[in-house]
């Protein structure tokens, strides 16, 4: 708005409430009705301050109202301060962005170096409903405003409305807001008017947000060619057409920041932080949301924290509770949904069924029965229109926006048709799942020749990529059969990830799948697969769980269900997890008797590989029971036979393997303070687990090889080992990687000693 229409503006305002016509506030005031009336339509200069006054007096305004007309009128006079008053006025409570503040305030940096012959870079804020992009945009031009003397500006391009304005319409607003006359916009011409609005932003050093845009024709004819100023571009729309821009994609807060700005609405001493944590947890860490449930907590003074926590934890009423007055956190979503195609609205609907925070091209193709680049460009339009996000290559759906997905697909879905689309996805995950498995399992490996998937399982690597990135859905899926009584599918899929479990031991549910599958195996009668997935189940307690008591009674009824069904190798598995149990818990001469058991047994039924591990087993009862040079001597003697059984014994369990006998080794050398053959030892445990991406085994080896460099005072060397061993991503042992964070923070402690 031009700075005498601002003056102008209020000048009518108080008029009218005073019930007075020009020619009446003419009498009363003593200035003339024609320059009140070019006054108030800006066709004059604002007048002085005796001119103010009189005007004051002839309404007879209050002190109150006769400052807001005189400050209007200084405003004016003084430029930057009335552009600035042509920016709405944000929030007081801001919190968090602290990065993209930063960036803003670089590319402003960059903005102010620029010269008339070439504009800086557009910024382009784009997010999903709710995150609060005008926010930030606001918040940046009130910390900016000093690098922008000619002022600030913001034009609502009311992109989620039926008839957004055009291009035309913003620009010629945005002219007469810098007070370019009438007369030169009328010679201009509609023609002509971009040149003009051009020049005139190229002369200014000025922070203009052109926000909630619809697309990118509504915004590329307002982006000036050159001048010091900035524009900051937000949109729901990543606007992937704009050329030439900054982007700055925003999303939710993170937990601690949620958690202060709902303590910034409803007080620090409203409700205890946890609690406030959990509304910030059921609100998706959402700003909208947020600011949604803290006003409602605000007005709502008897209303407790944990009271709103638990209206919120129900998932059919939470998007119903977020509601207060008239800003709805579904109503903002809504405006999205609206402007998709309608392929785009049943994928987005659809997803509300996929079990896992995210999911992949080929996922969506499954669920939906599409093609894969048919789904794939109905993703990206999703991910344009801000409803989808991305996590590396894998598309996430924000926790509200699959509520409200959820809601769209009861409305618009029948029962039956969104049933054949949640059983054409479970049924691909698990035969994914189950072909992928099994490169892990003996006597398998490639896919069958006959297999046409549509997604790349060439090669064991792969297949365990896939596996460890879509386990959420897969697991879904496997509870659902199992509800579903596929009692069959569920014991064939778990059986094929047995041996791929040893490469995601700390993945967190193994035990989940095996006693599911275990249940199913006992409902259809198969003994022997009963006894099988319960020996699974044991090592899960053992192992993953760490919970020995539990696993040695599993084994014990995994034993007692294999000796019914007459299984010689489950029943060598039983005893060889009973006997593992055994020597954690420090009963080695029973842990001994159950090993060498379960290694004859397995001699007899021909299981190299059960033997196998018996014999590793071995290596370690040694360690336990102080004989640490034998336990040496045994893993050597163990690693022999593993080199020399190429033929009959996997590549990958032979690894897996090697990791344990190494590792083992290591130990043992550092009970002798043989601290460079133990180094030797763990380091080739740590290259092995790397490179067969079995992250339990690479922490647990990083972890132990930091403790033997700090034996042999090797401290500079231990201090990577350890870094690295909290650099692994998931799937890491949570006990070494708490382990190996305090003996960095003990050596952080000391400083940085010199090495012996």
């Amino acid at each position: 708005m031009a700075r005498a229409t601002l003056f102008g503006a209020l000048l009518r305002q108080q008029r009218l409430e005073a019930g007075l016509t020009i020619e009446g506030l003419a009498e009363a005031s003593g200035v003339s009705a024609r320059g009140i009336g070019n006054l108030e339509r800006g066709e004059r200069t604002v007048p002085q301050r005796r001119t103010v006054a009189a005007l004051a007096a002839g309404l007879e305004l209050d002190e109150a109202a006769s400052e807001r007309l005189l400050s209007a009128a200084r405003a004016a006079r003084g430029g930057g301060l009335a552009h600035a008053l042509a920016m709405p006025r944000g929030i007081d409570d801001f919190v968090g962005r602290v990065d993209e503040l930063a960036l803003l305030g670089q590319f402003a940096d960059d903005a102010a170096r620029s010269g008339q012959d070439l504009a800086a870079r557009p910024v382009v804020v784009s997010g999903p409903p709710g995150s609060g992009k005008s926010t930030l945009a606001l918040h940046a031009a009130r910390e900016l405003a000093d690098r922008f003397p000619d002022g600030q500006l913001m034009v609502d391009l009311r992109g989620t409305d039926d008839v957004p304005p055009s291009a035309e319409e913003s620009m010629l607003w945005v002219l007469k807001a810098l007070d370019v006359p009438d007369t030169a916009l009328a010679k201009s011409g509609a023609q002509a008017r971009p040149e003009l609005y051009r020049r005139v932003l190229a002369e200014r050093r000025l922070l203009l947000v052109l926000d909630n845009a619809r697309d990118e024709t509504q915004v590329r004819p307002l982006l000036p060619g050159s001048g010091a100023g900035m524009v900051i571009v937000t949109s729901r729309r990543v606007l992937t057409g704009l050329e030439n821009v900054h982007r700055l994609s925003i999303g939710e807060l993170s937990p601690d920041e949620a958690a202060a700005l709902l303590t910034s609405v409803v007080g620090a001493d409203r409700g205890a932080p946890e609690e406030l944590r959990e509304v910030a947890g059921r609100c998706g860490h959402l700003p909208l949301a947020l600011r949604v449930a803290g006003n409602w907590l605000a007005t709502r003074t008897g209303w407790s924290v944990r009271r709103l926590a638990d209206r919120l934890a129900l998932e059919e009423q939470r998007l119903n509770a977020l509601t207060a007055g008239d800003v709805r956190v579904s109503a903002a979503f809504d405006l999205s949904y609206r402007q998709l195609t309608p392929a785009a609205s049943r994928m987005f609907r659809l997803l509300a069924l996929v079990d896992g925070p995210n999911l992949s091209t080929a996922c969506a193709a499954a669920l939906t029965g599409w093609d894969m680049l048919h789904a794939e460009d109905i993703l990206d339009e999703l991910v344009e229109v801000g409803l989808l996000g991305m996590d590396g290559d894998r598309y996430r759906l924000h926790d509200l926006l699959r509520l409200f997905a959820r809601t769209r697909l009861r409305a618009e879905e029948t029962a039956e048709d969104a049933a054949a689309a949640r059983r054409a996805l479970h049924r691909w995950l698990l035969e994914t799942a189950t072909v992928a498995g099994r490169w892990y399992e003996p006597a398998f490996g490639a896919p069958p020749a006959d297999w046409r998937g549509t997604v790349d399982l060439s090669s064991a690597d792969r297949a365990g990529q896939w596996l460890r990135t879509e386990a959420a859905n897969w697991l879904g899926a496997l509870r659902a059969a199992a509800i579903d009584g596929e009692h069959t599918t569920v014991v064939e899929v778990a059986e094929s990830l047995h041996w791929f479990s040893d490469q995601f031991i700390f993945w967190g549910h193994w035990t989940e799948v095996f006693s599911t599958a275990a249940l199913s195996a006992r409902c259809i009668g198969d003994l022997s697969a009963e006894a099988t997935q319960l020996n699974y189940h044991a090592w899960t307690f053992i192992v993953c769980e760490g919970d020995t008591r539990a696993g040695r009674s599993k084994a014990a009824e995994a034993l007692e269900t294999a000796e019914r069904a007459g299984d010689l190798t489950q029943q060598a598995w039983a005893h060889f997890y009973m006997a593992w149990a055994d020597h954690v818990v420090g009963d080695h001469s029973l842990a001994i008797e159950h090993n060498d058991r379960a290694a004859k047994m397995f001699k007899r039924a021909g299981e190299h590989h059960g033997l196998l591990q018996t014999m590793t087993s071995q290596c370690m009862i040694l360690l336990r029971t102080g004989q640490a040079q034998e336990a040496v001597d045994e893993a050597a003697r163990t690693l022999d036979f593993v080199d020399g059984a190429a033929g009959f014994i996997e590549s990958h369990i032979a690894d897996f393997t090697r990791i344990g006998l190494h590792f083992t080794s290591g130990s043992a050398h550092m009970s002798l303070g043989q601290w460079d053959e133990a180094v030797d030892s763990l380091r080739i445990a740590t290259d092995i687990s790397c490179r067969t991406g079995n992250r339990g085994m690479e922490s647990r080896s990083l972890a132990q090889l930091g403790e033997a460099l700090l034996s042999a005072g090797r401290k500079t060397e231990a201090r990577d080992a350890l870094t690295r061993c909290l650099q692994v991503d998931s799937g890491a042992d949570p006990q070494q990687t708490e382990l190996a964070r305090i003996r960095l923070s003990r050596l952080d402690a000391d400083g940085a000693p010199a090495e012996r």
